[in-house]
């Protein structure tokens, strides 16, 4: 995989307030990037059915900002009612966008979540013929298997350490300072 620039953008957690921000972003997916993402091809209303349940899933989605529009999504779901041994990571990045390293960044932030939270074995799952995801896979030295015409990737995440831990709280920090100028902003464009 070739080097790439990020576009200008941010990427932080959303906040469970911001599901509306998700559901643009996977309605804006074209109908390729929605069968790579869900493996079959989903209509609005599961979108938006999908979306409305981000809080509820208590998985952890990230996005990247383009201004105030969500334009890639990773999610981080725990696989049972805690977070525990396992995980399933999912990603989405609108095609304009695509191949400009923004997926790699994701996934990296979805490691350290994984890691963050004890998991050890992180799952995801895509098409046979998803190179791109595939392409990021193995940039995280995931170990990749075919399956019943998936392709089923898994990564071993390091255990938590001080770093870690350090870099996702401030993160988190900006990232709430950051939602929170976002609304200001609405709120004032709305008056």
């Amino acid at each position: 995989m070739s080097e790439h620039h990020l576009p200008h953008g941010t990427i932080r957690k959303l906040w469970p307030a911001e599901a509306p921000k998700f559901r643009d972003h996977l309605l804006r997916l074209d109908k390729a990037s929605r069968r790579n993402r869900f493996a079959h091809g989903v209509s609005d209303a599961f979108i938006e059915d999908y979306a409305a349940r981000m809080a509820d899933m208590g998985g952890i989605v990230y996005g990247f900002f383009d201004g105030e529009e969500v334009r890639a999504a990773a999610e981080l779901k725990k696989l049972g009612d805690t977070w525990g041994r396992e995980a399933e990571a999912a990603f989405s990045v609108e095609q304009p966008l695509q191949e400009h390293g923004i997926g790699t960044e994701l996934m990296g932030r979805v490691i350290r979540a994984a890691r963050n939270r004890g998991v050890q074995h992180l799952c995801l799952s895509c098409l046979a013929d998803n190179s791109k995801m595939q392409a990021i896979a193995r940039r995280y030295e995931a170990d990749l298997r075919f399956e019943y015409g998936e392709v089923i990737g898994e990564i071993v995440p390091q255990g938590p350490n001080y770093f870690s831990l350090l870099a996702e709280a401030v993160e988190d920090r900006l990232g709430y300072m950051m939602a929170v100028l976002d609304l200001q902003n609405r709120v004032v464009k709305a008056a």
